[in-house]
């Protein structure tokens, strides 16, 4: 997988769709499996080829010539193929997910990252021996123009870093319990004054009482 650093820029038939304030995070080229079935019927084509060249008789320099024109036609499609998926990208920004396909005529399938609901992985027998895989992509609306994107290097990376952009964890961080704090110390009583009691008054001194 090919991480955009900020400051880096995408291959040029990618960065003309991109938006100014759009960041750019991944930019992978489609896993040349994809290419299978093009060098399988190259070569099947030049297996069959050889065979009639030794089976056609050696008088018949027409029909080899054929053979090998029609062999050649094939050899072009295939350069043509291989053309098409160097310039074919996989890019993900900030905002939302592109797939640039064609080489004459250009398509560019967009899907918002907002719009993405859910996004399924999907890897085959060959996918898991050669190392590529498949996303599937859902969204609320329908019809969208990007809804699968097939033959991906690392997939299983790739989903990871796909999934975290889509779905970013919302939970904040549980905050810390705090004890509360401590009561304030009580401050000690201040000894209270005495009150004043009141008495009666003291008998002044006399003559005791007569007998």
């Amino acid at each position: 997988m090919r991480l955009v650093t900020p400051g880096d820029s995408a291959p040029a038939s990618v960065n003309k769709y991109l938006l100014p304030h759009e960041n750019q995070v991944i930019t992978v080229r489609r896993h040349p499996a994809i290419l299978m079935v093009p060098v399988g019927l190259l070569l099947g084509g030049l297996i069959i080829a050889g065979v009639l060249t030794n089976t056609v008789a050696s008088d018949a320099g027409t029909a080899i010539s054929w053979i090998w024109w029609g062999w050649l036609i094939l050899l072009a499609w295939f350069v043509w193929r291989v053309a098409e998926w160097s310039v074919d990208y996989f890019v993900i920004t900030n905002q939302r997910m592109l797939l640039t396909t064609g080489l004459i005529t250009r398509k560019v399938a967009m899907m918002p990252l907002a719009k993405v609901t859910d996004m399924s992985f999907k890897r085959t027998i060959a996918g898991r021996m050669l190392g590529y895989g498949e996303f599937i992509l859902e969204s609320a609306g329908q019809d969208q123009a990007l809804t699968n994107v097939d033959f991906l290097p690392y997939p299983e990376q790739l989903y990871l870093e796909v999934c975290e952009m889509i779905f970013p964890n919302k939970n904040p961080a549980p905050e810390e319990k705090t004890l509360p704090p401590p009561p304030p110390p009580r401050r000690p009583k201040e000894p209270k004054e005495p009150e004043d009691v009141p008495t009666a008054p003291l008998p002044k001194d006399g003559p005791g009482p007569e007998a």
